[in-house]
């Protein structure tokens, strides 16, 4: 056999042995779903796509969004030579070869090369560096995917000679079509299995893959090749077969970027919101992704004081109450008392009276001359000490009625400052009728 036939047979036997989500990869731009924003027509990405002058470009979106066959049609579509190599195994040797190639490509054939770099995240500043040149001569036009954000972990010099395009999850309407093409799909999809999926079982693949196209499609293969024909030839996928093919639910996370720390933001914004039933959804999120129970209680005893503090010091003590928890249960079990706490932390009275206080004390400590200890307040455990005057004058407070005696506690210079201001709500109002009491005339006005 002639080797261009050869390679051709073996290419067939390849792609008829991929995954179905390999096989179902869009072959143009007309068969490709999701991204409109990015590739109707009219959108500045495609009309570059259209007129063959594709800038460098990063694109960031979830797993299974799209982001690799995106670039391989952006190739195909532009002529360009089409070379990719993958952060995770590839190397400086591996981008300096795929560089002089396509140095040597551009001077043979006038063929222009699209380097693509898949979770180019994973490469670090210095293999960054090694390409910055040859994009920014056009050696290469580089398309980089990451799940991550850009601003962190692609370095600014390159940034700046890409465009940053941001691909969205394909919702449940845009998976359900591409389940219904790779049913139909008698050459490369799974049209000869006689697949019947009905609106119930491919909902539930659909919720299953969370977005990830890819995802969808691996349960859809497995769950066919598992279910038996009926009488008829056609193969009824149900719900049960389904769940067997994809065991649990893949829930969009990384411990490490940056769906960690938005979904601790939308934590805390939801408790802060007094929200519970917001805040029992992104604690599961978290938990139930394999976050670590641990970072999340140090959150939630942050929160207590942060925003609640004295208007009820009890959430400080449930807070680490659910602390104590985590270490002595551990996960699974230990769910339910930070549920318990969440809950406890989302109907509490809110008050940021304490966090500002603390700020202000910072700011002081930080604008003005460290003074010392007014010698009243000094310890004098020696003679010399108290020669010296140090505790001189110090009123007892439980030698007063009520257990309060007013005197000055602060240096001269900050002797009328005032830190803390409780508000009207919750425990605070209790402290703020107290401190009214003890200082006849306290300034109640906050500084602006």
């Amino acid at each position: 056999m002639p080797r261009d036939m050869f390679e051709a047979h073996f290419e067939k036997l390849r792609d008829q042995a991929a995954p179905l989500a390999a096989r179902m990869r869009p072959r143009t731009l007309d068969e490709y779903v999701g991204q409109e924003h990015l590739v109707a027509e009219g959108h500045a990405l495609r009309r570059a796509i259209d007129a063959g002058e594709l800038p460098s470009i990063i694109l960031w979106g979830p797993p299974g969004s799209g982001k690799t066959t995106l670039a391989n049609l952006m190739a195909k579509a532009t002529n360009a030579h089409f070379a990719q190599v993958s952060a995770v195994s590839a190397g400086v040797a591996d981008l300096r070869k795929n560089i002089d190639e396509a140095k040597q490509r551009r001077l043979a054939q006038n063929q222009k090369t699209i380097l693509f770099i898949d979770e180019i995240h994973r490469f670090n500043k210095g293999q960054q560096d090694t390409i910055l040149p040859y994009v920014e001569d056009g050696t290469v036009t580089l398309i980089g995917a990451t799940t991550e954000n850009p601003s962190f972990e692609v370095i600014s010099p390159l940034l700046s000679r890409a465009r940053t395009y941001v691909l969205k999850g394909l919702t449940g309407e845009q998976m359900r079509t591409i389940l219904d093409r790779t049913i139909a799909d008698t050459e490369r999809g799974i049209g000869a299995s006689n697949v019947v999926l009905t609106d119930d079982a491919a909902n539930h693949i659909i919720n299953l893959a969370s977005g990830d196209a890819r995802i969808a499609l691996n349960i859809l293969e497995l769950s066919a090749r598992t279910t038996p024909p009926d009488e008829k030839g056609k193969r009824q996928l149900t719900i049960e077969a389904i769940e067997d093919a994809a065991q649990s639910k893949t829930l969009l996370y990384d411990r490490a970027g940056e769906q960690h720390y938005d979904i601790i933001s939308a934590l805390h914004k939801s408790l802060r919101g007094s929200d519970p039933d917001a805040s029992l959804y992104w604690l599961g999120r978290m938990l139930e992704a394999g976050e670590d129970p641990l970072y999340v209680v140090r959150r939630l005893i942050r929160f207590a004081s942060e925003d609640i503090g004295m208007a009820d010091p009890q959430a400080l003590v449930i807070a680490m109450a659910a602390q104590q928890a985590v270490h002595f249960v551990g996960m699974p079990e230990c769910n339910v008392a930070l549920a318990q706490c969440v809950v406890y932390l989302a109907t509490a009275p809110k008050s940021n009276s304490l966090y500002v206080a603390y700020k202000r004390v910072q700011e002081t400590i930080s604008k003005n001359p460290i003074e010392p200890v007014p010698l009243h307040l000094r310890n004098a455990p020696t003679g010399l000490m108290k020669d010296l005057g140090y505790g001189k004058g110090y009123k007892y407070a439980h030698d007063f009625p009520g257990g309060f005696v007013k005197q000055q506690n602060l240096p001269d210079s900050l002797k009328n400052k005032r830190f803390y201001f409780p508000t009207e709500i919750g425990q605070e109002k209790v402290i703020s009728t107290r401190l009214k009491n003890w200082f006849p005339g306290r300034e109640e006005k906050k500084p602006e």
